[in-house]
């Protein structure tokens, strides 16, 4: 028995059954502060691959949106956030575009908020002159600040609701086992689905502070917009669907981001905040010129890396793939501009 499923034992066996969100921030806590995670879990020997890792023209993308918001900002000083930044990728790609505009590395300074040591190391190994926070909180608040969430939010703990009734973990016959609690504090949570109560709070902690300093903070995940979920929760070990009850820390634990949800809980923060999208990340990326980089990437390349480029594109961009279930939007300060891929 692994260390995180002991603890989970006593846990239940001293409380009662467990409710979903505090099971699956347990159990996430322990994949990324040395459960799977002492292994790399990303990447083809990994548990999964995000849009960083599949090609540097994602990241070089996100690094042209950011260069380009900041420039019709006014090139304010600012703080370049990412919200669990994996391996570091997606920065120091995106870093590589963004950095040649001559100010940009006089003005803007790099910030992580991760957690996990592991990760920090990996980042740190890719970013140079980053500071880490284990919470947005901890993110000092004198300055604009430009988030990045590419797949975050997906990984904050979600409630789950059935008219009064509410998912939680249980042990029975020696073996962890969702079952259905009497659900309190319901407030707007009685319509059946499911209810991410960190995703929104973080939301509406960006809204407070993009109006009081500007902003603007990108989240890419995968996920709905107006309808909300049942029950999304999903486990992945070695790229293969892993049973969520099962081996706690051993696998990562995700949800589909509800957008209606954080997009509420930014315009409720803060009047007049801008919200874009939410788009499809093929369409954004679209739009942002992906084609025409895989174009300019492929020209210097040899057969087999053009094919590789080529796959890359359409995993990315592709409706079958990532290019529909994953989706982009963008919340800002009304005093910023509209940010690029969205019209006004």
């Amino acid at each position: 028995m692994t260390q995180a499923a002991a603890a989970l034992r006593a846990r239940i066996a001293a409380e009662g059954p467990l409710r979903l969100d505090h099971w699956m921030a347990a159990c996430n806590a322990a994949y990324y502060d040395g459960g799977s995670a002492a292994r790399d879990p990303f990447g083809a020997g990994g548990d999964f691959v995000t849009a960083p890792e599949i090609s540097q023209m994602f990241g070089e993308l996100v690094g042209g949106w950011i260069a380009d918001l900041w420039l019709r900002a006014g090139s304010p000083a600012m703080r370049l956030v990412e919200l669990g930044p994996g391996r570091g990728t997606l920065m120091a790609d995106a870093l590589r575009v963004a950095m040649r505009l001559p100010a940009f590395a006089e003005k803007v300074q790099v910030a992580f908020v991760e957690t996990s040591a592991g990760l920090r190391a990996a980042q740190a190994s890719r970013v140079t002159g980053a500071r880490w926070f284990d919470c947005l909180g901890q993110v000092p608040d004198d300055l604009p600040i430009v988030v990045i969430a590419n797949e975050f939010f997906d990984a904050l703990p979600i409630r789950q609701f059935l008219g009064g009734m509410e998912r939680a973990v249980a042990v029975e016959a020696g073996v962890f086992t969702p079952v259905a609690i009497a659900a309190e504090d319901l407030g707007d949570f009685a319509l059946a689905g499911e209810v991410c109560e960190p995703g929104r709070a973080i939301a509406a902690q960006l809204a407070a502070h993009f109006s009081r300093k500007g902003g603007a903070a990108l989240i890419i995940d995968y996920g709905y917009d107006g309808v909300r979920g049942s029950d999304s929760l999903q486990a992945l070990h070695r790229h293969k669907i892993a049973d969520p009850f099962a081996n706690p820390g051993g696998h990562d634990l995700t949800a589909h981001v509800d957008f209606t949800a954080l997009a509420a809980a930014a315009v409720g923060a803060a009047a007049g905040i801008r919200v874009s999208g939410p788009l499809p990340q093929g369409v954004w990326l679209a739009r942002l010129g992906i084609e025409a980089r895989a174009t300019a990437l492929k020209a210097r390349a040899t057969a087999v890396q053009a094919a590789g480029i080529e796959a890359a594109l359409v995993r990315l961009t592709a409706p079958a793939a990532m290019g529909a279930l994953f989706k982009v939007m963008v919340l800002s300060a009304p005093s910023w501009p509209v940010p690029a891929g969205f019209t006004a």
